[in-house]
């Protein structure tokens, strides 16, 4: 038995993954267990949370891979310091979290209490942009791919790209530092306003809402290079000479300004703290998407023409770009796309753990990734017990516990009460990998209803109107409702919704008649796809709308989160498991 324990660690989105005799055992971030938001430092519990689902403890792991080496790129390191000389502060920071990279067992030990003299397994440090592109190739269903990774930076790069051929990847180019399509978009992201770490997602929602009419104006930001790869026009950006403050360790991350004021000589001012989004927000919002996806699809038409591959894998945080995703069939030749759960640097633990696997150990393929779900999970009692210890809460609330064994009738129920306009928390199996609640640990809601982004708005999610919710439909019945008919498995894809089916399903439809679609099978999840197939049975609608289950929090991850959020919300009813809490 050979097992690889993968890390993403020190850096946003810290996880572990599991990695035995090639087959993917557990994964998780390190967020859903601390309760802090795309939480960076050493993931020790779900390290933890990996071994015990393994059967495991750390001096049975032969090998510890971790998605980020300190040596790569060193001769364009060298370079850049010479060129630019950067800061003391910036290169002693840098060196201080290097450090700590370079030695996770040591600190794996301490922190679950091993000998260090018994872990004695070996540590393999994998480039960053390495890392995604296994975390893409590896785990996908194709023996033959395009393989591309852009982020914002990891290990002095910003974008790979390769083939993939069987158990084996061959680089054809890269990005170096400080030249970045994700640094790009957080740049614009926090001219406009939105500050937190991941908070790009927020700006393509917005996108829709606005034109893109300060296009020619951004394209002065970055331009295309002849090999698909890409140079930005560094006098709008901080990075490269004064340094960006970042906080990676035992936390939330955080990230200072990247742009200078020459980008607001070019746009006008940037959006103050409480200030209302106005159409010229929304119209830059919109030109930033448009230019992200121009000098995407340059790469990615690049990529295709010196592959001649029709098939891609897409990773980094880059591939979390959804709606840029979904308009990739139309926009290049690809005709087939695989996107990893969780395609940010969570997603790098996996791809460390398989590039072990297969580059350094020559192991060949078998494993693929069809599900998210390889979290932590609870037994019916457990649930059963959990709710018990909170019954009095329960009872306070007014609520009814019912125990329904028989899963038909449970999905039956629950489908009812979402028709009716209730709002459902539904926990369920293992918990999802990656950052999109995929059916267990989510809300489920009606789509049919104009109202209901306003009624999760008030009663639970508290978050911009702007934003829009997602359906998760019957994977048999997406070519009657999308204008693609393709599988999204995890959430990673927008795609318009037919004209004539728009009004059908307002909850779910985006301003601009889009959908960021989850398609669900029976074989990828049983019982999320009942439930579907019953709300079917009783509207004719073969989706829900599904969000995450969370209250500006990480996605649950144990009941008794799942509990608590219920019980501080409005929410209607919660399904744990085979558990009914209906609020009367």
């Amino acid at each position: 038995m050979t097992t690889i324990l993968g890390l993403n660690a020190y850096h946003a989105d810290s996880a572990a993954c599991l990695v035995r005799d090639g087959e993917l055992v557990a994964a998780a971030e390190e967020e859903r267990f601390r309760r802090i938001k795309h939480w960076a430092g050493l993931p020790s519990e779900a390290v933890r949370y990996c071994l015990a689902e393994a059967g495991l403890s750390l001096d049975r792991i032969d090998h510890v891979a971790i998605n980020r080496n300190p040596r790569a790129n060193l001769f364009k390191k060298v370079l850049f310091a010479f060129a630019k000389r950067p800061s003391l502060d910036l290169v002693r920071a840098r060196l201080e979290n290097a450090g700590k990279v370079a030695n996770p067992i040591d600190l794996l030990a301490a922190e679950l209490g091993v000998e260090r003299a018994a872990a004695s397994a070996r540590l393999h440090p994998v480039e960053h942009h390495r890392a995604h592109l296994a975390s893409a190739f590896y785990v996908s269903p194709f023996e033959r791919a395009a393989v591309v990774s852009i982020d914002g930076f990891g290990d002095f790069a910003s974008a790979m790209w390769a083939t993939g051929r069987g158990g084996a990847m061959t680089e054809l180019g890269k990005v170096h530092f400080p030249h970045s399509l994700g640094l790009l978009y957080q740049a614009v992201t926090q001219y406009l306003g939105f500050w937190n770490y991941g908070d790009e997602y927020k700006v393509m929602g917005l996108a829709p809402y606005g034109q893109p009419n300060h296009l020619e104006a951004l394209r002065r930001l970055v331009s295309s290079q002849k090999n698909g790869g890409y140079e930005l026009t560094l006098d709008y950006f901080r990075h490269h000479a004064e340094g960006v403050e970042m906080v990676w360790d035992g936390g939330q991350p955080r990230v200072g300004r990247i742009f200078t004021a020459k980008l607001e000589e070019l746009l006008g001012p940037a959006r103050g703290d409480g200030e209302d989004l106005s159409r010229r927000h929304k119209d830059i919002a919109a030109s930033l998407q448009a230019l992200y996806e121009e000098t995407f699809f340059d790469l990615l038409n690049a990529v295709q023409a010196t592959t001649g591959d029709t098939v891609l894998c897409l990773a980094g945080g880059c591939a979390m770009n959804s709606v840029a995703n979904g308009k990739i069939f139309e926009q290049t030749p690809f005709t087939e796309l695989y996107v990893q759960a969780a395609a940010g640097d969570a997603g790098g633990a996996i791809g460390a753990a398989y590039s072990v696997w297969h580059d350094t150990l020559g192991q060949p393929r078998g494993f693929v990734m069809d599900h998210a779900f390889l979290g932590p999970e609870w037994t019916d009692d457990a649930l059963g017990a959990e709710i018990e210890a909170r019954r009095a809460a329960f009872e306070a609330e007014g609520c009814a516990i019912t125990h329904v064994a028989d899963e038909a009738e449970l999905c039956r129920r629950t489908a009812a009460a979402v028709a009716d306009g209730h709002v459902v928390g539904w926990f369920q199996g293992r918990m999802e990998w990656g950052p999109r609640a995929l059916g267990n640990r989510s809300i489920v809601c009606d789509p049919r209803r104009a109202d209901m982004k306003d009624i999760l708005n008030a009663k639970i999610k508290r978050r911009e109107s702007f934003r829009p919710f997602a359906p998760s439909i019957m994977r048999e019945h997406v070519g009657e409702w999308f204008e693609t008919d393709y599988e999204a498995p995890f959430m990673l894809q927008v795609y318009q919704i037919r004209e004539d089916r728009r009004a059908a399903i307002p909850a779910v439809t985006h301003v601009n008649g889009s959908g960021r679609l989850q398609t669900v099978t029976a074989g990828q999840n049983p019982r999320y796809h009942r439930l579907i197939d019953a709300f079917r049975a009783e509207t004719g609608v073969p989706m829900v709308l599904n969000t995450s289950f969370n209250e500006n929090e990480p996605v649950v991850c144990r009941p008794g989160e799942a509990i608590e959020c219920f019980l501080r919300t409005r929410m209607d009813l919660l399904v744990l498991g085979n558990w009914m809490v209906c609020r009367t």
